[in-house]
């Protein structure tokens, strides 16, 4: 039995990836501080603080004993935030941290170590096009794109969410375990309803990603066709930025 573990599953990627995994044939165990309104089949929901080690502990102890031995995660976990680098408030940059890069290094800590064991999984992580790029706004043509595209403290969360891949992917290698990312451009979620139209016709396929084609880059990560694939950070950004 393939058990996996995402967290964020409350969110539209996350729960995209609940709802792919599941019809794969996973045991999905589902991670966010509420439960979503709906679970697909094949599926437990765990209340968990993905940032608090205790947290994620006592929950990955549950979780093996009561749907076994996790081969895969999923780290999808995080929070938004917006406006100007300069006046970026040291409260705002410590929220964004402790979700999207302490709550994705936890459970890669934790996790990655009983894989490492048993020499067995693979984690992926969810990076960010902005992560890449410097941010999506044009400061230089309209300081007002600021507040409503993702900003500086988001996109070192998620810059430091790739260097954490690259070093658990060679951390790991040796014990057989699989780490990748995926980096999204602009998605259609909750998270981004504000995002602005003229930031939205830079994207060069005209028009903004669905999150079960994250989704299904996940789950090809996950799986054995993507093998030999470790170490990688897959865009997905409809030609947004390329590298």
């Amino acid at each position: 039995m393939n058990v996996a573990v995402v967290t964020g599953a409350g969110g539209s990627i996350g729960s995209a990836v609940c709802r792919l995994l599941s019809r794969e044939g996973y045991q999905v165990a589902a991670l966010d501080l509420a439960s979503p309104a709906t679970l697909p089949a094949n599926t437990r929901f765990y209340s968990c603080d993905v940032a608090s080690r205790i947290a994620v502990r006592d929950t990955v102890d549950e979780i093996e004993e009561h749907m076994g031995p996790i081969c895969a995660l999923v780290n999808v976990a995080g929070v938004l935030s917006s406006g100007s680098a300069l006046e970026l408030k040291v409260s705002e940059f410590e929220r964004v941290m402790r979700v999207n890069v302490l709550g994705t290094l936890v459970p890669c800590q934790l996790i990655g170590q009983l894989m490492a064991e048993r020499k067995r999984g693979s984690i992926v992580n969810i990076g960010s096009v902005v992560g890449k790029n410097g941010g999506n706004a044009r400061p230089w043509l309209d300081a007002a794109e600021q507040a409503s595209a993702a900003g500086v403290a988001y996109g070192m969360s998620k810059s430091a969410v790739h260097t954490m891949t690259l070093f658990l992917a060679k951390e790991l290698a040796s014990s057989g375990v699989r780490v990748n990312a995926v980096a999204p451009g602009p998605i259609a979620t909750d998270m981004t309803d504000s995002f602005p139209q003229n930031l939205r016709a830079l994207i060069p396929l005209g028009r903004m990603g669905r999150a079960d084609e994250v989704a299904a880059a996940v789950s090809f990560m996950l799986s054995d066709k993507a093998g030999f694939i470790s170490g990688e950070i897959l865009d997905i950004n409809g030609a947004l930025w390329c590298d």
